[in-house]
């Protein structure tokens, strides 16, 4: 068996568009979870419905989380055609020590080990277009991302929203997270990183780029053997 502890960062002062949620499963089971609303096409409106969902819903495996994106998708899209209530959401399951992401859009979720990190979902530093167009909502068809890892003691998990992603490389995030002690570490060093450059409005030296202020949240969760 793993154990885990967990701390969350949110700030949705900025358009009020985020959501998160964690929830225990039951049978070694938990459910860490980010949204991201889309400004303007009723993202407030679309991440609480998608986080009301997965919150109420029977879910025991990642086949469940999908099919369950896909029915809220449908109803999205009938509601939106396309243009109208849109969210990320990238959704971490963990049963026993196997991980299971599934995403839509460009939240991102990384896997941050002693030696090495690796993303698992989403982007990271602005590079890439916004993942509105694979949001739950923008398309008749979710575009959903599914990946898999096997999870060790001493790994950490993160899912963050672009409020985050987007003011930092992920070198930079991993060697932060990697060199806290505890989850609530994590979340404040990030948060405190973030707060300072969003202020100064780009990002340091050659990494260059205006910053945009946006909400922020961040899941942190840190595993260790079971007592």
């Amino acid at each position: 068996m793993i154990a885990s502890t967990v701390a969350t960062l949110y700030d949705n002062s900025a358009h009020g568009d985020d959501k998160y949620l964690l929830r225990d499963l039951g049978q070694n089971r938990l459910l860490d979870v980010v949204m991201d609303g889309v400004t303007g096409h009723g993202g407030e409106e679309a991440s609480r419905s998608v986080s009301e969902a997965l919150a109420s819903a029977q879910l025991a495996s990642a086949d469940d989380v999908v099919t369950l994106l896909e029915e809220v998708n449908q109803d999205f899209f009938m509601s939106g055609g396309g243009r109208f209530l849109l969210s990320t959401v990238s959704a971490a399951l963990i049963v026993d020590q196997r991980l299971y992401v599934v995403s839509a859009g460009d939240s991102p979720v990384f896997l941050i080990r002693s030696g090495a990190f690796r993303q698992l979902s989403g982007r990271v530093g602005g590079l890439l277009p916004v993942g509105a167009a694979r949001a739950v909502g923008a398309q008749e068809q979710l575009q959903l991302s599914r990946t898999e890892a096997t999870i060790e003691p001493g790994d950490r998990l993160v899912l963050a929203t672009d409020g985050v992603s987007d003011n930092l490389l992920a070198a930079e995030l991993a060697e932060i997270v990697r060199a806290a002690a505890t989850p609530e570490e994590a979340a404040q060093r990030v948060n405190e990183l973030v707060a300072a450059r969003v202020k100064e409005g780009r990002m340091p030296g050659p990494q260059g780029g205006r910053l945009r202020n946006d909400d922020r949240t961040a899941i942190f969760r840190f595993f260790s053997p079971a007592a």
